[in-house]
């Protein structure tokens, strides 16, 4: 007979799941995740984990979610009239976001890409997904005067971003390159 759990259980249980899919999305990825050992660490057998999602696809979807919630979070720390210093607080902790959960790095990689083959059609097509125009939507909706063409400096802010990707070849402290490199350029890119 199944064990039943309490509503905090469920609560707790469900949490864990999520925090440690997350840890092993960033480790191992989608592909060499496995249910029975998210499981083990949640302690919970693998029967009992469909009473919490019904998939492994649904648990990572979850895990996706809980990233696009901590990512809006970011956009909410901008005032609603941002000075230079404020665009420039929020993509350091984007950055680091970015670093963390290495979604950016591995959004085009074939084992991110096998997990949105594989997600319900339904959360794809809800889902925000990591938003392309996150710069454009959040950064220029301000009262800061550009110095050049919108698109030119929502390519900056992308090849910034993008030095997570390339982190390992910079011989360097990444973030302190990508801290210099914005800090420096912010004001080239406002008046």
């Amino acid at each position: 007979m199944a064990r039943s759990f309490s509503e905090a259980e469920k609560d707790n249980i469900r949490d864990k799941l999520i925090k440690e899919c997350e840890k092993s999305w960033i480790t191992i990825g989608y592909k060499n995740t496995k249910i029975d050992e998210l499981c083990s660490k949640a302690g919970i057998s693998k029967g009992a984990f469909y009473a919490f999602f019904d998939s492994k696809e649904h648990l990572f979807c979850r895990v996706f979610d809980v990233f696009q919630e901590r990512h809006k979070a970011l956009e909410e720390t901008l005032p609603a009239f941002p000075v230079k210093e404020d665009i420039c607080r929020m993509l350091k902790q984007l950055y680091l976001e970015y670093d963390k959960t290495k979604i950016l790095t591995q959004r085009n990689s074939p084992d991110f890409i096998s997990f949105l083959n594989r997600a319900p059609k339904e959360w794809l097509e809800k889902t925000q997904k990591i938003s392309e125009s996150f710069i454009a939507d959040n950064i220029f909706n301000s009262n800061l005067k550009l110095k050049m063409s919108k698109e030119k400096a929502i390519g900056i802010f992308n090849a910034l971003l993008a030095i997570v990707t390339n982190k390992d070849i910079l011989y360097y402290d990444h973030y302190e390159v990508f801290c210099t490199l914005l800090d420096n350029i912010i004001d080239e890119i406002y008046e």
